[in-house]
């Protein structure tokens, strides 16, 4: 997540040079070229923190800084 980034919420995912702009609400593919299976494991974390991010959004959206969250194991 970036501090002054545009709505909608939403993060970006990077993986081998390409890059993804995810949705948090609902989580859905915004913009990029990521490829389908790393699409797949992006979305499954992205469902499993999904109240984590909307809260680092709002975080960022006010100066403060995101908390960690953990990556998909």
């Amino acid at each position: 997540m970036y501090f002054d980034d545009h709505p909608p919420p939403h993060f970006h995912a990077f993986y081998s040079g390409a890059e993804g702009q995810i949705g948090i609400d609902p989580i859905q593919v915004l913009h990029g070229n990521l490829p389908d299976r790393v699409v797949s494991m992006v979305v499954e974390w992205a469902a499993l923190h999904q109240y984590e991010l909307k809260e680092d959004w709002e975080l960022a959206r006010a100066d403060r800084k995101p908390h960690k969250i953990p990556p998909l194991r």
